[in-house]
């Protein structure tokens, strides 16, 4: 049994190495270069925040210590102001559980490493797929030194959210995909060390709400920040709007204060990164027949402000690997499994993601999203494991994501039941008051 899995980044890495214990001849195809012999694209990091679900996966592989060595916790949010003091929000109730930020260069690196040391994985860099027949298996790359073709039984598509291998399933018809994109754009930016130091506190998520806009930042080892903009891409104060250095030093002083100070090549960075697309994709089917599917975000890419694009895709790679178990190896079996089980999950996560960036931009300098949150954790600790916050359900657990919504929004009614007996025991209560006086 050949299998080829096309796509060389953190999903098809994990996925080579999950498929190598299976004892499978494993072929990896990646159309860029390797990554670990060039210099990183410039301003296209996207620090990640590996939580338990992406941990879970690595540890089933034996991969966690090592991952986990170079990556910064951060157990809550850190809320920039325009003006006043900062305000810290854990994540958990009781501030020790964290996310944890590692370089997305480092980690690829790392699982390709592991990859190529499995036995039976062989990869292959500078192939880009041009051509693939779903029902043969047969697929045409384009390399430096010429086009190649070549064949295998189970054909995986685990090349991102522009997946080639997606492309060849709409020009075949056997799928239909919707793409949705947000009218914003990201571009990074980098706080450097101060005298060897981080300039800002390394064990938070660092936030800057503005509204209609906002930017966040998350630690390094070699204790600088990723700073990365959501910003609308049209109109005002957009990245469309800004374009000169005199135009830029003024809207960071006027709306980032505190970074312009610790941002010395702000201008440069904010001049020369580029701005990147923000969309969701959704796909079906996820297969065809029986020997071409689809993974990570190839499959169901989502926005990144839930910090599970990464946790998402390797959590796919375990649920495969369990589908493979009980299917007894069968591929055409384990294929369909798989996206019975993981769609309506993909689909939560989406939504959530989307329903986050809203939160972080507009909700988390709030006096009333506070109190919400206060309220939470009193709750969590007076009820553990009865009640537990969305936050902690996506990113401490590897409850399913669907299941995680349902049992929200059943949460969400519940209080809002709670509360309203409560406001009418209230008014009640004053009504009487006043009878009395």
């Amino acid at each position: 049994m050949t299998v080829a899995v096309v796509g060389a980044g953190l999903t098809g890495c994990l996925l080579a190495c999950y498929l190598a214990r299976r004892g499978l001849d494993v072929t990896v195809y990646e159309r860029r270069p390797d990554p670990r012999a060039g210099t990183p694209e410039r301003g296209r990091s996207i620090n990640l925040a590996i939580s338990e679900r992406g941990r879970d996966a690595l540890r089933r592989i034996g991969l966690e210590d090592q991952v986990m060595a170079d990556a910064l916790p951060m157990r809550g949010r850190m809320i920039h102001p325009v003006s006043g003091p900062l305000d810290f929000q854990p994540y958990s109730h009781d501030g020790e559980m964290a996310i944890n930020s590692i370089s997305r260069g480092a980690l690829n690196n790392t699982l390709l490493d592991a990859a190529e040391a499995a036995p039976g994985v062989k990869v292959f860099f500078g192939h880009r797929l041009t051509g693939l027949d779903p029902a043969t298996g047969a697929m045409t790359f384009q390399t430096p030194d010429g086009p190649v073709e070549t064949v295998a039984d189970v054909v995986l598509g685990a090349d991102g959210a522009g997946s080639a291998v997606r492309g060849q399933l709409l020009a075949h018809r056997d799928i239909e995909e919707s793409l949705d994109f947000l009218d914003y754009g990201y571009k990074e930016l980098t706080i450097p060390a101060v005298d060897g130091e981080f300039a800002l506190d390394p064990g938070a998520l660092h936030i800057w709400p503005r509204g209609t806009s906002m930017m966040i930042a998350l630690p390094n080892p070699d204790r600088s920040f990723t700073c990365t903009m959501f910003w609308p891409t049209g109109g005002t104060a957009s990245f469309a709007s800004l374009s000169s250095p005199a135009a830029i030093e003024r809207h960071f002083r006027d709306h980032y204060p505190d970074v312009v100070p610790l941002a010395p090549t702000l201008v440069d960075d904010y001049l020369h990164n580029p701005v990147g697309l923000l969309g969701t994709v959704r796909c079906a089917p996820w297969q065809s027949d029986g020997r071409v599917g689809l993974i990570g975000d190839a499959a169901h890419a989502i926005v990144p402000f839930y910090g599970q694009g990464a946790n998402c895709g390797f959590e796919d790679v375990v649920v495969l690997d369990q589908c493979l178990d009980e299917t007894g190896g069968s591929w055409s079996s384990a294929l369909s499994l798989y996206e019975r089980r993981r769609k309506e999950n993909a689909d939560a996560i989406a939504e959530m993601a989307l329903e986050n960036f809203t939160e972080m931009r507009d909700k988390v300098a709030s006096p009333v999203f506070r109190l919400v949150k206060g309220i939470e954790h009193r709750l969590e600790r007076a009820l553990p494991g009865r009640y537990v916050s969305r936050y902690e359900l996506v990113s401490f657990s590897t409850v399913p994501y669907a299941q995680v919504r349902r049992r929200v929004r059943t949460q969400q009614r519940l209080l809002a039941g709670a509360a309203a007996v409560l406001a009418g025991a209230l008014v009640a209560g004053l009504a009487g008051l006043r009878r009395r006086s």
